[in-house]
Order: structure tokens, then sequence, then C-alpha cells
């Protein structure tokens, strides 16, 4: 299974309408970020764990699952580009293909020489968007299909006229 890491505050930073959001609501920011990773994780089937920064707040790490996506706040005196270098290494494997959502250079760097691959936080965006435009035309033909009738008619009484129109008994 491939796994997408995404450095949560690099992506915020970087993608407009969660810029703008954080400086107002930084919570509300994270939960639209994590939203749009479920909706990823769906489409694409990729195990997704999302990264914030907890570098200045003390304690330990934490770890939560919020629609099927692993949210990780890093340990005290540990960054976000720390927690996503230890977990390359952990999961990457002959089997798993590792990717890594940050625009930090640096970090790109890093995790190439460790065999992961990376997603810009502007390639990660166009991706998130292409894969709603797709699930929108998805619902629309969908939607398509189902108004062919004006007559309200229960599934199994459909599908036997479906077969009947087709020639099948």
């Amino acid at each position: 299974m491939d796994v997408l890491l995404v450095d949560g505050y690099n992506i915020i930073g970087d993608w407009e309408e969660l810029k703008g959001l954080k400086d107002k609501d930084l919570a509300q920011a994270r939960q639209q970020l994590i939203e749009k990773m479920a909706e990823y994780q769906a489409y694409r089937g990729y195990r997704v764990i999302v990264v914030f920064d907890a570098y200045e707040v003390r304690g330990t790490e934490t770890k939560q699952k919020q629609y099927k996506i692993e949210v990780i706040y890093t340990k005290e005196q540990e960054t976000a580009d720390q927690c996503i270098e230890r977990l390359v290494k952990e999961l990457k494997n002959i089997k798993t293909k590792v990717y890594v959502a940050t625009s930090d250079y640096t970090e790109q760097r890093t995790i190439f020489q460790q065999g992961a691959y990376r997603k810009s936080a502007r390639e990660l965006q166009v991706e998130v968007n292409n894969i709603q435009a797709e699930i929108n035309e998805e619902l629309e033909i969908f939607k398509a299909q189902q108004a062919t009738s004006k007559i309200p008619l229960k599934q199994d009484v459909l599908e036997v006229f479906e077969k009947w129109r087709r020639g099948n008994k």
C-alpha cells in the first residue's frame, strides 16, 4: 500500500484557502486539511498520515484517527520534519511507496535521500482539485442515470424492466 505523509502546517501555509483561514482559526484550517486528505485517501486508496508540529508545546507525541486519516502531533522538541523522516524510515520497503507532501526544499532533499517520493504543496492541491472534479462529474452522471423514469418504481422492478428492454429474460 502506498503511503502519503503530509507536513500539515507546510500545506496549510501554502494553500490560499487554508492560509487565509489559518490566521482566523488555526483549528478549522487543520480540520479542513484533514477532511480534504480523507477524500484523497478514499479516492486514491493511500494510507494518509498528517503530521503537525508541536515543537513549542510540552508533552508527548499524540496520535488520532479522523475519517480514517492518521493525525500526529509531534512530541516536545520534535519538528514535523523530524517525525516525517522517522516515519519514512519505518514505512518504506519494497512493497510500500512513501510520498511526502511538503514544499520545504531541505525536507524534500532529505526524503529523496531516504528513497521517498515528494509532492509539493502545489502538486497535492492540483491532485486534490482534480479528484474533487472527478467526484463531481461522477455524481452528475449518477444523478442523470437515476432520473430516467418519471414513475417512481422500486429498484427490483426497474431491473426487470431493464432486462426486458435489453432482450434478456
